[in-house]
């Protein structure tokens, strides 16, 4: 059966098919029978955080997410706690050190609050271990087999960029929670509206130079293809700029921008990123919600900030005519700060917050596709214009 055919385990549960990822996500057709590594889709994303308990407050209360399994000294675990929190088909596993000697706590210190994994959900761990192996890979953890009352769970990781790993997953055999050591544990928020729906793209930030070797890392270890290519003025204002190539898997449900500082005459947010995280890593995550606008508005209510839009962007008479017609008037996106841009297939909604932490790092976006498999280019400039005014105000620019 070919990947295109098959749902993930995180989509399951969140009873989305295929039609509705092929709207949230651009999801397309792909056959995988001669990919060497076959990836199903994403699994869960791993963060390592100064306070896991009161980060999966935050995650519930405000961004609505599900508590749905735990691992932590009651369960056994006495190096970390770990809250996994779902929505839709998104789970993120939020990791914080218990022992002051935990690779969670010294993964903080190095980076603050980041993304430590993004685990791949794959239909056979050994076969693409063996690939990745022999193309040149460092393999972290050889496959193996956690097992529980639940069943099993075959595993195994690959390192990333930086400190960033890739864990790869089989769950065929497993009907438990989350993962062997962790328990259902529900949340202690009361449950509010789904805001977000699946794992769009996750963007990675590299040192000026290595972002060819890291789309050949995606091309030759995991079979990924290239996607889009920004380089020159297609993201530079008066003051900096960055290259950035996008890679996917076949089927597009896992897509990775890949951004490198590019000289100007300011530090660009790649520079800041790379400061202020010590090394590469996640910058971003973005979000695929099916309304955008509602999804704005709550955050807001709930004291999310999200990076301000002038009102020229929605001034300009350019935009009207590059856009066409979209399903709100652009007095409503106004409103809100939301960024809208179209290609080729369709348009696409957009919006970023502001940092998630103290540090200038990691942030979310929100995304809402009407058939665009694009990025945003169009809206580029206006967005890194918003993050340099404030990389001023923090001093940074």
């Amino acid at each position: 059966m070919s990947i295109e055919q098959t749902l993930t385990d995180s989509e399951r549960l969140a009873d989305l098919d295929l039609d509705r990822l092929r709207r949230l996500v651009g999801l397309v057709e792909y056959d995988s029978a001669a990919d060497p590594f076959p990836v199903t889709g994403w699994d869960a994303v791993a963060w390592a955080v100064g306070n896991a308990t009161q980060a999966a407050q935050l995650f519930q209360g405000v961004y609505g997410m599900e508590q749905v399994a735990y691992s932590g000294p009651e369960t056994g675990n006495r190096d970390h706690h770990a809250y996994v929190l779902r929505s839709g088909a998104i789970r993120f596993e939020l990791r914080g050190a218990v022992d002051p000697a935990s690779p969670i706590a010294d993964h903080h210190r190095a980076h603050g609050d980041g993304v430590v994994d993004i685990a791949l959900e794959v239909p056979d761990v050994d076969r693409c271990i063996d690939h990745a192996r022999a193309q040149g890979a460092t393999v972290l953890a050889a496959p193996h087999d956690v097992t529980d009352e639940h069943g099993t769970v075959r595993t195994a990781a690959i390192a990333a960029y930086g400190d960033t790993r890739h864990t790869l997953v089989d769950r065929s055999r497993y009907t438990g929670p989350y993962l062997p050591g962790y328990v259902a544990r529900g949340s202690s928020v009361p449950p509010g509206p789904r805001l977000f729906e699946a794992l769009d793209h996750v963007v990675g930030n590299v040192e000026l130079g290595r972002m060819d070797s890291w789309v050949d890392f995606y091309h030759r270890i995991m079979g990924f293809t290239n996607m889009a290519e920004f380089v020159g003025d297609d993201i530079a204002t008066e003051y900096s700029a960055l290259m950035s190539k996008v890679v996917a898997s076949g089927n597009h449900r896992v897509k990775f921008p890949l951004n490198e500082p590019s000289p100007g005459r300011k530090r660009s947010q790649i520079d800041e990123f790379l400061d202020f995280y010590g090394g590469p890593g996640a910058q971003h995550l973005a979000l695929a919600t099916g309304d955008i606008l509602d999804t704005v508005d709550v955050l807001r209510a709930r004291g999310v900030q999200f990076l301000p839009t002038p009102d020229a962007y929605y001034d300009d008479p350019d935009l009207r005519s590059r856009i066409g017609e979209v399903r709100v008037p652009i007095s409503e996106l106004r409103s809100r700060g939301i960024l809208v841009d179209r290609d080729e297939d369709g348009y696409l909604l957009q919006i970023f917050t502001a940092p998630l932490g103290d540090r200038p790092t990691v942030f979310f976006e929100f995304i809402e596709r009407h058939g665009s498999l694009g990025f945003g280019k169009g809206n580029f400039k206006a967005l890194f214009e918003a993050i340099e005014r404030e990389q001023s105000r923090r001093g940074n620019f």
